[in-house]
């Protein structure tokens, strides 16, 4: 899947000119030399990671709140948008979406005032969560039920540089670390029939600048902002193109202070806010040491996914505030790859099924599966759990003619147990029969993966002490 040096090169030349003409980033002091290449290859390599996040996150940010010709647009800076349904396999704005919650979704603009969240009072059943996800993917606050329970409120939400006090009315003030910041809100759909009280919810959202929430006249306009139109292999394909979009989305991110000896690090490759990178400036040999250390990426994620199968690494260490994840980047990174916007562990742990017991990928043309709990198996949670499947090569929802993509714990009744009480998933392609098609998980004719997603974890799920049982290989017939 590596692109060849040459279609590097030309693509990192193309955008890194365009985005100068567009006054996105200032020339800079370029070294035909650099460093020398075993720096550079271990720079390259902790650059990708450290980035990778950051373009994916503004891939979602360009398609959603900036390419109004796109199917996955949804609503301008600052503009408060609804998802009528839960997602289907037609949705690929983001992958490994969740099918259990229709989303809403504010992209905002903190440059020139904060931004007030309404969210409104619901009854004390339902779930509902809003995540708070700075430029960098740190999770960095939550409104809703675990935070602050269902009975609503206004909470202000502003960047790294207000620092005005707490106006009436407002329940938080919530600081990002971003100039822009994105607020993902998750409504919980208890079955199809109660789409419609998941709407009526969803029209009690709403985001208003600060001034128009205190009714005050506007502050002056933050600058117009040239966005680079991602390129269509961006993070499909690993390579040093990503490194001009990290090097633009930088200049809305003060460094941390915990950071600082990282960007003079990546500054010897030219990576960083108001630096221009291109590939070709640098010697052949520095080239391929560049190109050689984003290679190397690829096993870190096999290593996570390893540890992941093996209940060695969970979601919650994947996602979190800056505090949190203490800049583990290859966490990180491992987040954005599996399931960009993945919770906070308090919020959700995600069980990822890779492999089966006997640590072969998951493939549906080769077998068919069955996950079993035992009675007394379903792991303690104050929300509701769900199994949902997703396809290997797109990492999107399976499309199928019951158009089921998941099981989940609101439909518990409508489940086969057995005598002893307990439970057998059928995973697989075709149906396991008529007598067991409730507990069937439709898989695609080929690789997928699944992920079990527990909302609002008992203590034993957040301690580790609850296992997840093993996907059991059954030969097909």
């Amino acid at each position: 899947m590596a692109l060849g040096l040459a279609p590097i090169k030309n693509a990192a030349i193309v955008l890194t000119t365009l985005l100068s003409l567009n006054g996105c980033s200032k020339p800079a002091d370029n070294s035909s030399s650099g460093p020398i290449p075993p720096d550079a290859r271990a720079i390259a390599k902790e650059a990708y990671i450290y980035g990778f996040p950051m373009a994916a996150n503004y891939l979602t940010m360009y398609k959603q709140a900036i390419d109004t010709t796109g199917s996955d647009y949804r609503a301008p800076f600052n503009t408060l948008s609804n998802s009528k349904n839960v997602a289907t396999p037609d949705d690929k704005f983001v992958v490994t979406p969740n099918s259990d919650t229709p989303y809403s979704y504010v992209w905002m603009d903190l440059r020139a005032e904060p931004i007030v969240i309404t969210m409104p009072k619901i009854e004390k059943n339902r779930y509902y969560t809003g995540q708070l996800v700075d430029l960098y993917t740190f999770n960095f606050a939550y409104l809703g039920t675990r935070s602050y329970g269902n009975d609503g409120g206004n909470f202000l939400i502003a960047g790294p540089a207000w620092n005005g006090g707490t106006p009436p009315g407002i329940k938080a003030v919530l600081h990002a670390q971003t100039q822009f910041a994105y607020l993902l809100i998750r409504t919980q759909l208890f079955n199809a029939a109660d789409i419609n009280n998941v709407r009526k919810i969803q029209s009690g959202y709403h985001a208003v600048p600060l001034s128009t929430y205190l009714h005050l006249p506007a502050p002056p306009a933050a600058p117009a902002v040239n966005w680079p139109k991602p390129t269509p292999d961006l993070i499909t394909t690993p390579s040093p193109a990503i490194f001009p979009y990290v090097n633009f989305l930088l200049q809305f991110c003060p460094t941390d202070p915990s950071e600082t000896d990282l960007m003079t690090r990546f500054a010897k490759l030219n990576i960083g806010a108001g630096k221009t990178f291109e590939l070709a400036t640098f010697t052949p040999p520095t080239q391929q040491a560049i190109n050689d250390g984003i290679a190397e990426t690829s096993a870190e994620i096999d290593g996570i996914i390893k540890k992941v199968n093996t209940d060695q690494i969970s979601s919650a260490q994947m996602f979190g505030t800056r505090d949190f994840l203490k800049n583990n980047y290859v966490y990180r990174f491992a987040g954005a790859k599996l399931g960009l916007y993945g919770n906070s562990g308090a919020d959700a742990i995600y069980f990822g099924y890779f492999a089966d017991a006997d640590h072969h990928p998951l493939d549906a043309s080769k077998s068919t599966y069955e996950l079993h709990f035992a009675k007394g198996g379903i792991p303690e949670n104050h929300a509701f759990w769900s199994l949902t499947m997703y396809d290997g090569k797109t990492q999107l929802l399976v499309a199928n003619p019951l158009k089921r993509y998941l099981l989940n714990s609101t439909t518990l009744k409508s489940y086969k147990y057995a005598p002893d009480g307990s439970l057998t998933f059928y995973i697989q392609k075709n149906s396991p029969g008529k007598d067991k098609e409730s507990n069937w998980l439709p898989a695609p004719d080929g690789p997928f993966y699944a992920i079990y997603r527990v909302y609002m974890p008992g203590e034993a799920v957040l301690n580790g002490t609850w296992k997840k049982p093993q996907m059991q290989p059954v030969p097909l017939k």
